[in-house]
């Protein structure tokens, strides 16, 4: 005799929230289902050591079943675990958002017998996701040492039936009748063996127990195909486990070799390399949780591109909550690739729900401090596998400290390299611990490439003083180091900056006296080239080249050519200056031109603005004019 119930938490419209906002995919009632089973083994477990009435229980004697019956469109999920009441039933089943694994929990807490049991659902929720995709859910259970099993029965937002059943022994037995196909939703690929497998590969692979399912597999009939007989082929069944039980990450340090790690991680995340480093570790404390990561030997083909989704796998006791967490790494290690498995996050939550999960904060937290200690190891231990890594990564490290304007500066600068004119690749505390006692600043020069920026004429007075220079080659450099300003109060200065604190006062005022002298045809130049240049002046930089371009403000030649490479980047201008060598013949030139024959300086003033531009690896304006000019007085 059944009576149909009402469920006690505001029935349909509580259970269509609950399912519809919690849950992302329909595929996870797999997930919840299984985890609810691997529950009730625990629970039986437990009961077994910590209750001298109760029988000897083993771990090895407990399983999960799966069976799918494609024709009655009926798929089952069974475990011979704890089983339940008809009171709990009512109580667990009856009451939305009721956990009995949670209530377990609580209970429990302080019992030293539950170190070894995991219970993973705990939210009291994960069971209604199977209305997803069932249009009836039956349930028939016995508990263990009771002689009565009982059957619980709903369509889902009109109530639910419990009724007494028949069952040989403990367990529980969950039925789901799967919905009828839609135009939007195809509910058969949930009774189908492929698809069962790759759900629980996917989510529940790492479940203690394992879990099994009869599976239709083709087979040479005995006899056939020798000695000329035709091949024929007959069906057999063959229960095969689909998990593997034991995660490579709860395993000792001690028992793992380094072929263990790059082997798990080229079959879980489908790379043909090892990686380049891995790093094993638990954490106990404020948040407890495992964590297995690797760094990639190579950039995924499209991780510099919109489509690449940064994020780490989310588990919770072993049973994957999220493909890809990307609250788990800033977006300056979105290299990273590995998993997370934490006992203190709930099963049943959202991606949503994650933002604001604060558990979810502090892990993340450790983990970015975690990958930043290991790099510095690497940087220190292994300089040639650390070179390695930044000339495939390091740009995203450069990127993490100028998208935050340099807030990230203190976690960030010291996994910073650059190539220097010492040769090589340094780090910057690397190139302070060699600065000269009289050395003001830490110069850099900007290019496309080394050989272009050591043929640069800026860089010939900072050479001539015996100071190392480091080279930025990359797009962001620049702008990496204008975000940071200084190191430990040595500030970072340009090659092309206007002072570079190496002059004298003496030569200063000498400079500049020369200056005001011939300041009439520096301001005619500066008109000529009609509004090309802020300024034209004479250099203290130049030693034997004719000209240069530097400029003024916080927006260099270098950075211009960047940003005027980008999209709607035409408008960025850097102040540029035309600096004249005061020692090179072209000065003399110039200045007899200009008391001779203004029309030819004007010409000379283009020509070398046009110079300085190729020079600086920048396009001319008008390239046949200039080519036009060079003849005509290749011509004289």
């Amino acid at each position: 005799m059944s009576e149909t119930k009402e469920f006690k938490a505001e029935s349909k419209r509580l259970l269509e929230m609950m399912i519809n906002s919690i849950y992302t995919h329909k595929e996870i009632f797999l997930r919840e289902l299984i985890s609810n089973a691997s529950d009730a083994m625990d629970k039986l477990y437990f009961k077994s050591m910590s209750d001298n009435s109760a029988e000897a229980v083993t771990r090895s004697d407990m399983e999960i079943k799966i069976e799918s019956d494609k024709d009655a469109r009926r798929l089952t999920i069974s475990d011979n675990g704890i089983g339940m009441t008809a009171e709990e039933l009512e109580n667990n089943l009856g009451t939305i958002a009721q956990s009995g694994s949670f209530a377990f929990k609580k209970e429990n807490e302080n019992n030293e017998k539950t170190g070894d049991v995991d219970i993973i659902g705990q939210f009291g929720v994960g069971f209604y996701s199977a209305f997803m995709v069932a249009k009836r859910v039956t349930v028939i259970s016995k508990a263990f040492g009771s002689d009565k099993a009982f059957m619980w029965q709903s369509e889902g937002v009109d109530g639910y039936t419990i009724s007494e059943a028949e069952k040989d022994s403990h367990g529980t037995v969950i039925s789901l009748e799967i919905k009828d196909n839609t135009e939007e939703e195809n509910y058969d690929e949930f009774l189908t063996p492929y698809k069962i497998k790759e759900l629980v590969r996917k989510y529940s692979d790492y479940i203690r127990y394992p879990i099994k399912m009869d599976v239709e597999h083709e087979r040479l009939k005995e006899g056939t195909g020798v000695d000329g007989v035709d091949p024929e082929y007959e069906k057999e069944v063959v229960a095969e486990t689909l998990n593997s039980m034991i995660p490579i990450w709860k395993k000792s340090k001690s028992e793992l070799k380094d072929e263990d790690y790059n082997q798990f991680y080229k079959d879980k995340f489908y790379d043909y390399t090892d990686p380049l480093l891995h790093i094993h570790s638990r954490t106990e404390g404020t948040a407890t949780y495992s964590a297995l990561l690797y760094i990639p030997e190579k950039a995924p083909y499209d991780y510099y591109s919109k489509s690449f989704e940064k994020g780490l796998q989310l588990y919770s006791s072993g049973v994957m909550i999220m493909e890809k967490c990307g609250d788990l790494l800033p977006d300056y290690f979105s290299f990273v690739k590995g998993l997370v498995d934490s006992e203190d996050l709930s099963l049943n939550i959202s991606r949503e729900m994650l933002q604001h999960d604060r558990q979810l904060k502090v892990i993340a937290k450790s983990i970015e401090k975690s990958v930043k200690n290991e790099l510095k190891k690497l940087q220190k231990n292994d300089r040639e596998k650390y070179e390695k890594f930044f000339e495939t990564f390091g740009t995203q490290i450069k990127y993490g400290i100028y998208e935050s304007y340099g807030t990230n500066k203190a976690e960030l600068q010291d996994l910073l390299m650059f190539k220097t004119s010492n040769g090589g690749m340094t780090t910057l505390e690397e190139y302070v611990s060699r600065m000269k006692e009289d050395q003001q600043f830490i110069y850099f020069a900007s290019g496309s490439s080394v050989s272009r920026i050591e043929s640069l004429p800026q860089t010939e007075l900072v050479r001539d003083k015996g100071f190392e220079i480091l080279y930025l080659t990359d797009h962001v450099d620049e702008f990496c180091l204008q975000m940071m300003h200084d190191l430990d109060g040595k500030e970072y200065k340009s090659v092309s900056a206007d002072d570079l604190g190496l002059e004298s006062e003496e030569e200063k005022q000498e400079i500049q006296k020369e200056q005001e002298d011939n300041q009439s045809l520096f301001d005619f130049m500066t008109e000529k080239l009609a509004g090309k240049v802020k300024a034209v002046k004479l250099s203290q930089r130049l030693k034997n080249h004719p000209v240069c371009i530097t400029s003024e403000g916080a927006l260099s030649v270098e950075m211009e050519k960047v940003l005027s490479a980008m999209p709607n980047g035409e408008g960025a201008k850097a102040q540029k200056v035309l600096e004249i060598n005061p020692n090179h013949p072209i000065f003399a030139k110039l200045k007899s031109l200009y008391e001779s024959d203004k029309d030819k300086a004007g010409d000379y003033a283009d020509i070398l603005y046009s110079q300085a531009l190729l020079i600086e690896g920048m396009p001319i304006e008008d390239p046949v004019g200039f080519s036009n000019k060079i003849c005509e007085f290749l011509a004289e």
